[in-house]
């Protein structure tokens, strides 16, 4: 203060001008008793030269950091100012008028929502918390990703379930050969749909090897059912959150696979296929499957909850379909499910899949046109017999693809075809069959 300095310019004794500058330093109560106890003069101004060098400093330090406090919230505020001069300037000109506000539109979008009563409560409560946040602050981004996932959520579109029996056969004869067990369960589901208005959609678990079109299956019954499809692949999956999402705490944090995928395809009652659930794994994480014992219990996925969301959401219109090379599964999982065995192909099974699926379809996907090539039923026999070993019809498929783009290559190599000239057709037969595939393996 000024008094205060000139006070001490009138002080002459060395002595006393060390005492009442002392007295008036905001230091520790133990340097100035260190000070009071110094008698010496000189060394008792020394003293006090390092305390006033360490008060100054700390002085600079601390204007350092409100200047620097000072000019971030200044920017804030300059930029707050500038938008909103922006907002007021395109409101002028018209440019406005017509984009409705990004608040109003999210408050529409609530209303218009369809969600249950304690959901639409709790969003009401994210959007009241949003309207009150700085629209450039971080929170708010935070609120409105959790209001975008909430509102993303089906809560009442679903797609309309194909409930005549006989085009739903028709539709799983026409994709799939045999597999008489799984179509009759999958009627029998339909046909009991007909009579109860809302049943609790099935949890079936196909278990075969590898290769019998056990997911393939899946995107059938989505298309006999006129539900849409979802693969979930749980193969190699650790995580509880990958299930049940992860808690907003966390930055950059996200629901689980089910909420993501409902959202995805727009509807409440899908058909989702966990591909592989056997393949499922636990660590320090959590036990995944344990997680989806909730999302497969019929009694209790009407309430699934998900650590992002917070709020119930209802899974029991979804049509579950697990695949799995084995029944080495969980006990408690394999519990909620129903179990049905696809067993292998046969030899006369396996053929007949080749000829009326699996050689038009690697026609067609390697760029062969009709009446270029033939693959006669004796060449499938040897392929099955000596070609390839397995339960499935993965490995045929593959060696039929093999002679097609052999053939491919050999109409290449000959050169463009005369105009008007009639293709040959190439047969590949049980006598020829070496020529394309080799010699025989088994």
């Amino acid at each position: 203060p000024p008094e205060l300095l000139q006070t001490l310019s009138g002080i002459d004794d060395p002595s006393r001008l060390a005492d009442t500058i002392a007295a008036h330093l905001g230091v520790r109560l133990a340097d100035k008793q260190k000070l009071l106890e110094t008698l010496d003069t000189a060394g008792r101004l020394e003293l006090l030269v390092g305390l006033v060098d360490g008060e100054i400093d700390v002085q600079q330090m601390e204007k350092r950091i409100r200047g620097r406090v000072k000019s971030q919230m200044e920017k804030s505020q300059r930029e707050y100012y500038l938008n909103e001069q922006m907002k007021a300037i395109q409101k002028e000109l018209g440019e406005l008028d017509e984009a409705p506000n990004d608040l109003d539109e999210l408050a529409r979008r609530i209303a218009a929502a369809g969600m249950p009563k304690p959901v639409h409560a709790k969003a009401k409560a994210e959007f009241a918390k949003l309207k009150q946040m700085s629209p450039m602050s971080a929170e708010a981004g935070v609120v409105r990703n959790y209001l975008d996932w909430l509102l993303g959520v089906p809560w009442k579109k679903r797609s309309k379930v194909r409930k005549d029996l006989t085009v739903a056969q028709d539709t799983l004869d026409a994709d799939h050969y045999g597999l008489e067990k799984v179509k009759e369960r999958i009627l029998e589901y339909l046909a009991v749909q007909t009579r109860v208005s809302k049943m609790k959609g099935p949890i079936l678990c196909l278990v075969g090897p590898p290769g019998v079109g056990k997911t393939s299956l899946g995107q059938s019954i989505a298309k006999a059912t006129n539900r849409k499809f979802v693969r979930m692949a749980l193969g190699g999956v650790r995580d509880e959150a990958e299930i049940r999402g992860h808690r907003r705490t966390y930055v950059g944090s996200m629901p689980g696979r089910i909420v993501q995928n409902l959202n995805k395809v727009g509807t409440k009652n899908p058909l989702f296929v966990l591909d592989e659930i056997d393949k499922m794994s636990m660590d320090f994480r959590g036990d995944p499957s344990s997680a989806l014992l909730e999302v497969l219990d019929p009694e209790q996925n009407h309430t699934f909850n998900d650590h992002y969301l917070e709020v119930d959401l209802d899974l029991s219109e979804v049509m579950f379909v697990a695949t799995s090379n084995s029944l080495n599964i969980p006990g408690p999982l394999l519990d909620r499910m129903e179990v049905i065995r696809i067993p292998g192909y046969t030899e006369d099974e396996k053929v007949n899949i080749a000829m009326r699926y699996l050689v038009p379809k690697q026609l067609k996907a390697n760029g062969l046109r009709e009446g270029e090539l033939k693959i006669a039923e004796s060449a499938i026999v040897d392929i099955v017999r000596y070609y390839t070993r397995e339960s499935g019809v993965r490995n045929l498929e593959r060696e039929i693809a093999r002679i097609a783009r052999k053939v491919v290559k050999e109409i290449a190599l000959k050169g463009p075809q005369p105009k008007g000239a009639k293709s040959k057709t190439l047969l590949v037969g049980n006598k020829n069959l070496d020529k394309y595939l080799g010699v025989q393996r088994f």
